[in-house]
């Protein structure tokens, strides 16, 4: 396994959480844990990204980032990596194609908050992200509604697995996703950039 890369053995059930983490909070943290338990997952990766093509200004430094993110996240079982950096992918639809061909036989699932999948079809090759893993939409503040009504969400309606059944999310056939409630936190990243809590530079 390349160096900078967590292990991983066949069979494993592996979340994904990406994002630039610009800061990570305890809002990160609380979701990776519910998203443990409820997909029923072995292990949560945080990858922290380059930069958000959707954002126009960059990120703080990613040595800044991982820092902060290994500050709050202390469980054993999430990663913290910079693992997109090193594959030199943009798209988070090449960096699981780089990720299945490295892993062969681990069941990855893509993991996001309800906000992010209002925007979701917004993103690069959507579809094949869908298409190639099974995907994790956990509830966000005020995101609850506009996820479930957003546009992908409309589209895959009969790729849905019911709440009850998202335990067995990562060993579903793709195309497959699942909305989950989870206790919230109203903490985020950008309020936390607004307050002038999180030197950029």
């Amino acid at each position: 396994m390349r160096q900078g890369f967590p292990i991983a053995r066949p069979g494993m059930r592996i979340g994904i959480l990406g994002g630039s983490f610009d800061p990570a909070h305890r809002g990160h943290a609380l979701i990776t844990r519910e998203a443990l338990r409820r997909f029923d997952l072995d292990q949560v990766w945080w990858m922290v990204s380059p930069g958000n093509p959707l954002k126009r200004e960059g990120p703080a430094p990613m040595a800044h980032r991982l820092a902060q993110a290994a500050l709050v996240m202390h469980d054993p079982r999430v990663k913290i990596t910079d693992m997109e950096a090193r594959l030199g992918t943009r798209f988070t639809a090449d960096t699981l194609a780089h990720l299945q061909a490295l892993y062969r036989g681990v069941r990855f699932v893509w993991l996001m908050g309800a906000d992010n999948m209002v925007q979701f079809d917004q993103w690069e090759h959507w579809r094949d992200i869908l298409d190639r893993v099974p995907v994790g939409v956990l509830a966000r503040p005020g995101w609850r509604m506009p996820g479930r009504m957003a546009r992908a969400a409309r589209i895959y309606a009969q790729a849905e697995l019911p709440e009850r059944a998202a335990h067995a999310l990562a060993d579903a056939q793709p195309p497959a996703w699942s909305f989950v409630n989870i206790p919230m936190s109203p903490i985020s990243s950008s309020a936390i950039r607004a307050q002038g809590d999180w030197p950029r530079r």
